[in-house]
């Protein structure tokens, strides 16, 4: 006989030879557990002897019994089993029911005609791929389309006339279905209109003149207008100006990603100091964003800081984000106070940053103690390099004179083997 010795220092099993002691243990052990089981059957299947003289026949009772007791453990054993078959298959249903996997079907009658055409899978032109071994494609749409009302709202955005202009009756309509979490959405087949009347005939001037004179009306004011103040003159003492931050890296910043990021004037400043920034932004009350920061020279992108950002892994040497923290737990699906939604935000963003970037937290507005802990754990949970970190208090803008706690933070990501 012999054992297995698993040896954890270095991850290796190892089979080694068992002595004729360690034999002999487990002989006695494999022989009293025989035993122990035979005397509880014996225990289990018998019945009290009234007496010596009617033996032969309370044996072949009790030998009846036994099978008849055995029997019926049997079927009650197994319609339990069946039960908890049964509910695990209507849980697992119930899931995919909430889920929507199982509401977005193509074939159902009062879908619009396009979305049932893009649904539908394409075979490939060539045949069965022999890297991957599909054989057709099958469109990519969130399953949170399928739930109501982004359900009704997603009809909505696919009922129009091929070939024909978009439909103008909801110009947001696309960014109420992101907020659902109804992303990616599907392609269509219609020619978009003009977004917003906001562009100016005249020609725009060229970059990097374009940074702060677009040629379009500003949509608003701070992060969500043009603003020539922020990150360029000292502030207070958790606004971190940008040529203090780029001094903190030491391979350099080429390119970066902001969260939610506006208007772009971190992105327009960046720009100033050849600096390429990607910046997420969402159309803010209705006003234009995307087709501002695109007017300034920069590179806008229609993401909700609630989903997977589009990059791969290690990419960016910075990711700067303001409260875009808050957007990641998704207030819009009532996840705006789970840990989790945070945590799979600050994982993704690890995932686009590179070893040795940089994460710039910059004013996190802290709704409460507890959210400040919850934040400053979740950060130190991944090793990050604190090169600064500030938290101060600022009054909240209205008449009431009452204070509020922001965050500012600039961390390294560490090399991790």
């Amino acid at each position: 006989m012999g054992s297995v010795s698993l040896k954890i220092g270095d991850g290796t099993a190892r089979f080694r030879h068992a002595t004729v002691c360690s034999s002999a243990v487990h002989l006695l052990m494999l022989a009293s557990v025989l035993i122990t089981n035979l005397f509880a059957l014996y225990a289990f299947t018998s019945a009290p002897s009234p007496s010596v003289s009617s033996a032969p026949a309370l044996l072949a009772h009790r030998s009846g019994s036994g099978q008849r007791n055995l029997s019926v453990i049997s079927e009650h054993v197994a319609l339990i089993i069946r039960e908890i078959e049964a509910s695990e298959r209507r849980l697992h249903q119930i899931e995919r029911e909430l889920a929507g996997y199982d509401t977005l079907d193509p074939a159902k009658p009062s879908l619009p005609s396009e979305l049932k055409l893009f649904l539908a899978r394409h075979p490939l032109p060539l045949g069965r791929d022999s890297r991957s071994g599909i054989t057709e494609m099958v469109a990519s749409v969130a399953h949170f389309c399928a739930r109501s009302p982004a359900a009704d709202l997603l009809a909505r955005y696919m009922s129009y006339k091929p070939a024909a202009p978009c439909p103008t009756d909801d110009p947001l309509l696309p960014q109420k279905l992101i907020a659902k979490a109804c992303e990616p959405l599907p392609r269509r087949r219609c020619l978009t209109r003009r977004a917003s009347p906001t562009a100016a005939a005249a020609p725009r001037l060229p970059f990097p003149q374009c940074l702060w004179n677009p040629g379009a009306k500003n949509p608003g004011g701070g992060v969500y207008g043009v603003d020539r103040q922020m990150w360029v003159k000292p502030g207070g003492k958790i606004d971190f100006l940008i040529d203090d931050v780029l001094a903190l890296s030491s391979r350099g910043i080429r390119i970066g990603f902001d969260i939610g990021g506006g208007a772009g004037n971190f992105a327009a400043r960046m720009a100033e100091r050849n600096v390429t920034i990607v910046t997420s932004t969402l159309e803010i009350g209705g006003k234009p964003m995307n087709e501002f920061v695109a007017a300034r020279g920069l590179f806008p992108l229609l993401l909700s800081p609630a989903q997977r950002f589009p990059f791969y892994n290690s990419v960016f040497d910075l990711v700067h984000s303001t409260n875009a923290l808050d957007e990641g737990g998704a207030p819009a699906l009532g996840q705006a106070s789970h840990p989790e939604a945070l945590e799979f935000l600050m994982f993704d963003i690890d995932r686009i940053l590179r070893a040795g970037g940089l994460f710039w937290l910059d004013n996190y507005l802290c709704a409460d103690e507890e959210r400040k802990r919850m934040v400053t754990r979740l950060i130190e949970r991944f090793g990050y390099k604190k090169l600064k970190w500030a938290v101060g208090e600022k009054a909240n803008g209205n008449s009431s004179g009452k204070t509020q706690v922001y965050l500012s933070a600039v961390l390294q990501k560490p090399a991790r083997s």
